[in-house]
């Protein structure tokens, strides 16, 4: 099997790229309609919770960017580490597939739980908080999972099976597509962090 280069591109690997969104998507629906599974008492305290959010977020002169973009940097690394690391364990390729199903399902929750609290004006906040760092984590954490699945399938044919292959060059690929990875998702907090309350301002100044 040749691993020079690690070709991740979505015309050789379109089926597994076709599944991994079918998973985020479907994840997501159910997010969504989690959100009118909760309780009173559990809609209350997220609605608190989201005003908290926009509390931070939405004012742009309250908010440490600095540690904000940290926190959600560390979050967002922790993420990618763990679909790496359970690339690299090979037997851990479902619990890779499942973190791409619950990525879906905090985004359609995420999205669902504000248009339920803002109403019509709820999608106009959930496209400027949400969508655009997601148009770089969601890529970013499905190459990663491609990646994964890649190096999951070298080791159990090549090393496994056929008794044969090196793991170094694989591994060397795995991981340098985790760390360009992490370099979009470092863009994508930073984003987040800096960007994200001055269009939360704009687009909606009275949601806090």
């Amino acid at each position: 099997m040749n691993v020079r280069p690690w070709n991740l591109s979505a015309r050789n690997h379109f089926n597994l790229y076709l599944f991994i969104g079918v998973l985020l998507f479907s994840g997501a629906v159910f997010g969504a309609l989690l959100v009118n599974a909760l309780t009173l008492d559990q809609q209350q305290n997220l609605a608190d919770e989201l005003k908290g959010y926009w509390t931070t977020f939405g004012h742009p002169a309250q908010l440490d960017a600095g540690e904000a973009f940290k926190e959600r940097f560390w979050l967002y690394a922790k993420w990618l580490g763990l679909i790496w690391l359970l690339g690299l364990t090979v037997v851990g390729l479902p619990f890779v597939l499942a973190l791409d199903f619950l990525k879906g399902v905090l985004l359609g929750f995420a999205i669902g739980l504000i248009v339920r609290e803002l109403a019509w004006k709820g999608v106009a906040v959930s496209i400027v908080a949400l969508v655009p760092q997601n148009v770089l984590i969601v890529p970013a954490l499905s190459i990663a999972s491609v990646s994964a699945a890649r190096f999951a399938h070298y080791v159990f044919r090549e090393r496994l099976y056929l008794r044969k292959g090196k793991l170094l060059p694989p591994f060397l690929a795995h991981t340098t597509v985790a760390v360009v990875m992490l370099l979009m998702l470092g863009a994508a907090a930073m984003f987040e962090a800096y960007i994200t309350p001055f269009l939360l301002q704009r687009v909606a100044p009275g949601v806090a």
